[in-house]
């Protein structure tokens, strides 16, 4: 991968080559920046700004700080010179003079460079302008700066370079920082909601021994030592519900999720969600909790439950309610409930231009429809429910009507956003759910090395209580608390095309 090449002497741009002449030169002079271990930081920016907020213009204060980190701007003027430093909360000016400095350590400032990481010790100030400063005493070189930083490193069209080069945009672009602080506050909240409702957080295996019947694609290793295949998981939910089983009534897991299928501004191969169950409920209380989740974590979030999202108002204080039926009724005109056979339900996907599913029932056939007319539509906030048990290996069955299970999705801006059923605890039923599903793989794949979960199956046969549960991504709820418009934007790193492919 051409990004992962080390650089040649003749890549490197006349400025890159000036720096490392300058640092060539401090260590031969011995004062190689490298060497420095720690700074006894003991400021930040932002606090001191909140602190001497009312602090009258040429007022001093007497507080004298020690502040670190990366020198953003340098203004030399003769005898006296200005610099901003960014630190771990923002940006605050320097004011560095030669007779408070000493002549030796103010010829050295004038020829460090943008991007060097510094600490300073000096009294806080606010100027003449009414910026609150620092009068710098002392100033050290910590870490020298190698490579320039790139003056316009935002835009459409260096966004790949963003992705590629997140040290650098973080670095450059404060705002994309606090997409990723915001992200950290979602995690807590979602957490402390749980942790408040009581459930226990855990952790299940990532690797896993065998591909199951499920559609996702999964990342294939293999294991030396056990001389073994294995997969990485595509979900958590069956560890988790083994864990129900055991008596641990409610359990969440933060999980990463691998899926080896294709990427678009809503997907990327590894990704974050929770999964949590619940014992003794079913898909209504599943309901009834992702409802109050997300208006304690948007209102803890951002301050507000009315959120726009890509120009778009969100009102996340009103969450509607329908079946799948009654969705495709209302925005196709078809009327599943009057269909009586998969060769009727054939016909009206045909007459509607429908796609058919691999293996056209009346169930699949309505989730088809519901994928061609309704979602587009569902910008508000919508729970979904009662889905075909074609399309729900998982969830139990709706009491009176073995066709529909107990499954919900809920969708915000035309998005799915998380899945919950009341779930399936009949071993009996799961067994012959999975072994059709794996069937219907190797039927539509003959060299699929799916396999029936079997081990759940007996963890089933010990009991599981009736059970609710849910599963949603993390970084699609990122996304929309923080107005991003690309799975991309609220990963640290994600998954990029090497550069020379």
């Amino acid at each position: 991968m051409e990004q992962n090449k080390p650089q040649t002497e003749q890549d490197l741009t006349q400025q890159a080559a000036v720096r490392r002449q300058k640092l060539a030169d401090l260590r031969a002079a011995g004062h190689d920046p490298f060497v420095i271990t720690k700074y006894p930081q003991d400021a930040y920016s932002a606090d001191l700004k909140a602190e001497f907020a009312d602090l009258p213009a040429e007022a001093e204060t007497g507080k004298v700080v020690t502040l670190a980190g990366r020198m953003m701007s340098k203004r030399v003027m003769g005898k006296a010179s200005f610099a901003h430093l960014r630190d771990q909360k923002g940006d605050i000016q320097i004011f560095v003079k030669r007779d408070l400095l000493g002549d030796e350590a103010y010829a050295a400032f004038k020829k460090l460079d943008i991007g060097d990481i510094i600490g300073c010790r000096g009294e806080v100030f606010r100027t003449k302008m009414g910026e609150i400063s620092v009068r710098v005493n002392e100033l050290t070189l910590l870490s020298k700066s190698l490579l320039p930083l790139p003056e316009k490193f935002h835009g459409l069209t260096d966004r790949e370079a963003r992705y590629r080069q997140r040290y650098v945009d973080l670095i450059v672009n404060p705002d994309v920082k606090q997409t990723f602080i915001k992200r950290s506050a979602i995690l807590r909240e979602l957490r402390s909601f749980l942790d408040g409702k009581g459930f226990l957080e855990v952790e299940t295996p990532i690797l896993t021994p065998f591909e199951i019947g499920a559609s996702a694609r999964p990342f294939l290793t293999h294991h030396n030592t056990l001389d073994m295949d294995m997969v990485l998981r595509i979900e958590t939910e069956l560890y988790l519900k083994r864990l129900i089983v055991g008596g641990m009534d409610r359990v969440y897991e933060v999980g990463r999720i691998f899926r080896n299928e294709g990427m678009d501004p809503k997907h990327n191969p590894e990704f974050t969600t929770i999964e949590l169950y619940q014992a003794y409920t079913d898909y209504h209380g599943m309901m009834d909790l992702v409802e109050e989740m997300m208006k304690t974590v948007a209102q803890k979030v951002c301050g507000t439950l009315q959120i726009t999202y890509q120009g778009k108002e969100i009102d996340l204080s009103h969450w509607e309610r329908m079946t799948m039926t009654e969705a495709v009724k209302k925005y196709s005109g078809v009327d599943f409930d009057a269909v009586q056979s998969d060769e009727e339900a054939i016909a009206l996907a045909k007459e509607h231009h429908v796609e058919l599913p691999e293996i056209p029932t009346k169930g699949a056939i309505l989730a088809e429809f519901f994928d061609a007319f309704v979602e587009e539509n569902l910008i508000q906030p919508t729970f979904i429910y009662d889905y075909p048990v074609e399309v729900s290996p998982l969830a139990k069955r709706k009491p009176g009507n073995p066709a529909i299970t107990e499954r919900f999705e809920y969708f915000i801006n035309a998005t799915e956003f998380g899945n919950a059923f009341s779930e399936l605890n009949d071993p009996i039923d799961q067994k012959g759910r999975f072994e059709r599903q794996v069937a219907e793989r190797k039927q539509i794949d003959p060299d699929s090395k799916a396999q029936v979960d079997y081990d759940y199956v007996t963890a089933l046969e010990y009991g599981l209580p009736p059970t609710g549960g849910l599963g949603f991504g993390v970084d699609r709820l990122v996304m929309l608390l923080t107005d991003s418009a690309s799975i991309r934007d609220v990963l640290l790193f994600p998954t990029m095309k090497p550069v020379d492919q």
